[in-house]
């Protein structure tokens, strides 16, 4: 081709579209179709006219009727286009970014379905199981109440697990991997209390251990020398839950049946001495922090009774709050540890009826789901990773909650076999952030994990309460022989506590999983994985 038959063809080119030559040697992206490259123009000519004919074109909008526009309008409409087409992008029915939910750290694309990941869990049924041994004589095995996973173990180190029981005892496992022939490695036994332990917590360094118990009290153990360190004493019923301040080593907070929740000090001076074990006292509490029932009764009516604390939960991100849920009905409450400090310090007596709360849930799920009366939140979860900024309940209802950090209601789940109508049950949220573990209720021995990957990320739905739609992300696993309570997370493995006395591990292996797809009479011998693949 000579060079003025391809100057020709240049110039024809530029003629006849809106793009330079050499930007024809990429594809260009919607952005750049939407808005010529500087210096092109922006209508076609015609060869046969000299005179420059009018463009019609159709701009519609949702809010008005399609109108005509002349070509000088032409690069202002379509910019105007790329600017709703990127708000609509950003809202959250778009998926794209859900920062007005969760904070700034969220992705702003969906994620991949991790269903397939969930689903090749397994469970060997020789060594991914260990026995709660009774400390007394009438019986062989006791059943776990708590367990929970050292911080080490949540970040891929050693995975060892503290299991709480009914006796009083703390249990701590190693649940590294092993074969089926080998030996449990080496087990310590504490035995903080003489009644039932009903939440147990590791410090952030993996020091101490606090429990909860039905002796109305709590006690800080030290790991190394597996001896008692502290005792709290402050409430007047059962103290149902704890959480470590993460800005605070030496703070931490309980909640108990009484309705109150308790702030303690392990650095205050305000100590007693009891078999040479310091007792503290709290430093600040809260009475009926969830309110109190109705009194009952004909002319001597009965006093009212306090609703009872299930949980609290420190929010990633926000230092001085602690969030609380209680036995009564779906409310959270946030608190905020400076307001309560001050006007604790300024009058002391304002503690007595409990400080008000930063704010409340404006919305209580548990009535939404056809219930006749409220239902109370049985656990309380932070996310990380793809659901950082988002908190996690699990209601008396039967139903999984979504929660932005301001306590905005986002979404619900369930399944149909899920019953979480006993406040044994707990929740726990995978190190990655991207699953949720549950236990139930009854006899089925059955736990649940869930795919929350996209929590945040509400889709578009015409029921007002903003329900997200899918039973199908929920997986069912069945291996135990009882009421699964307890349960919680390690790097590529999570643990579950039934009342049949054992604690059991389950792994991700598709090799494994699929041999029980194919041979579940065999496989079935050796192994337990998803229900929903079983004859």
């Amino acid at each position: 081709m000579s060079a003025s038959s391809e100057d020709f063809n240049r110039s024809v080119l530029l003629n006849s579209t809106n793009t330079h030559y050499e930007d024809l040697k990429f594809r260009p992206n919607a952005f750049q179709l939407l808005t010529p490259p500087e210096g092109s123009k922006p209508k076609r000519k015609c060869s046969d006219q000299d005179e420059t004919p009018t463009k019609r074109g159709r701009f519609c909008n949702q809010e008005q009727e399609s109108q005509d526009v002349s070509s000088n309008d032409v690069e202002m409409l379509d910019m105007a286009a790329v600017k709703r087409r990127v708000r609509r992008r950003q809202t959250v029915f778009g998926m794209m970014n859900a920062t007005s939910i969760a904070g700034p750290s969220r992705p702003c694309r969906s994620l991949l379905s991790t269903l397939p990941i969930l689903q090749s869990f397994v469970s060997s049924n020789k060594s991914d199981v260990f026995k709660c041994h009774s400390t007394s004589v009438n019986s062989f095995v006791t059943p776990p109440y708590a367990c929970a996973y050292s911080h080490t173990a949540k970040s891929g180190g050693t995975p060892l697990i503290a299991v709480a029981t009914e006796q009083g005892s703390v249990l701590v496992l190693n649940t590294s991997r092993r074969e089926d022939w080998d030996f449990e490695p080496q087990r310590a036994v504490l035995e903080p209390h003489d009644n039932g332990i009903f939440d147990v917590k590791w410090n952030f360094d993996d020091s101490l251990l606090v429990t909860t118990s039905g002796d109305k009290s709590s006690r800080i153990s030290c790991i190394e020398t597996q001896s008692i360190l502290h005792i709290l004493q402050g409430h007047t019923s059962t103290v149902k839950c704890a959480a470590w301040d993460p800005s605070h080593k030496d703070i931490l907070s309980t909640g108990g049946r009484d309705g109150s929740i308790c702030l303690w000090d392990l650095r205050v001076n305000n100590q007693t001495v009891e078999d040479d074990i310091s007792v503290i006292t709290p430093v600040m509490s809260i009475l009926a922090a969830h309110g109190q029932e109705k009194a009952k009764g004909g002319r001597r009516k009965l006093n009212p009774l306090p609703r009872s604390v299930t949980n609290l939960i420190y929010p990633d991100g926000q230092p001085y709050s602690l969030v609380s849920s209680g036995a009564f009905d779906g409310i959270l409450h946030s608190w905020d540890v400076r307001a309560w400090s001050m006007q604790n310090s300024q009058s002391p007596k304002k503690t007595k009826s409990g400080p008000i709360p930063q704010y409340s849930s404006s919305l209580d799920p548990t009535t939404l789901n056809g219930s006749r009366r409220p239902r109370g939140i049985t656990s309380l979860t932070n996310g990380s990773g793809p659901t950082a900024g988002l908190l996690f309940a699990l209601g008396a209802d039967s139903h999984l909650h979504t929660y932005s950090q301001s306590l905005m209601h986002l979404a619900s789940d369930t399944h149909p076999n899920m019953h979480t109508n006993s406040f044994y049950v707990r929740l726990a949220t995978s190190p990655c952030g991207r699953w949720l573990a549950s236990g139930s209720a009854g006899k089925s021995g059955t736990f649940f994990m869930c795919d929350i990957s996209n929590a945040g990320r509400i889709s578009a739905s015409p029921r007002a309460t903003g329900f997200s739609e899918p039973t199908s992300k929920i997986v069912e696993f069945r291996g135990q022989t009882s009421e699964i309570g307890a349960v919680d997370w390690a790097a590529e493995m999570v643990a579950t506590c039934a009342d049949d006395g054992t604690v059991r591990v389950w792994r991700p292996n598709v090799e494994v999983y699929r041999q029980c797809v194919s041979d579940p009479e065999e496989q079935g011998w050796q192994w337990s994985w998803s229900s929903t693949d079983y004859s």
